[in-house]
């Protein structure tokens, strides 16, 4: 008899990972849908609140039809959205990284021939790029 309970204890306990894990599947798809309604320029502001609205009161059958409708759309917009991130953190590391040490020297070249620093500020400079 024990045995038996600690079977179907383990089967509830299946059943509940089971029902957490579609639960948080449909919040993630949820908050994809919404992000993708902000995200989608050509639709407009009332068709927006139409689809909320819908997502609000009938919110199953609703994110059905706009991932069968709009998927196409949404998948394009998503790879737009992490291609623009992506060049945003390039650019931003390469601002942060500073320029190669050879630019470096380069700039404090054309500093000395301009006469805007001293050969021995420049032999710092220098010493400095290379360290």
């Amino acid at each position: 008899m024990k045995g038996i309970l600690v079977v179907f204890d383990f089967l509830q306990f299946l059943w509940a990972v089971f029902v957490i894990f579609v639960f948080f599947a449909y919040l993630m798809l949820l908050f994809s849908i919404i992000t993708d309604l902000f995200r989608d320029h050509k639709l407009n502001g009332w068709l927006k609140a139409l689809w909320f609205i819908f997502l609000l009161f009938v919110p199953v059958i609703t994110a059905l039809i706009y991932v069968i409708a709009r998927g196409q759309g949404m998948a394009e917009r998503s790879q737009k959205a992490a291609a623009q991130a992506e060049t945003a953190t390039e650019d931003y590391i390469r601002n942060v990284a500073g320029s190669t040490p050879a630019q470096q020297i380069a700039h404090a070249k054309q500093l000395l021939d301009s006469g805007a620093i001293t050969q021995a500020e420049f032999d710092a400079l220098k010493k400095k790029a290379l360290a």
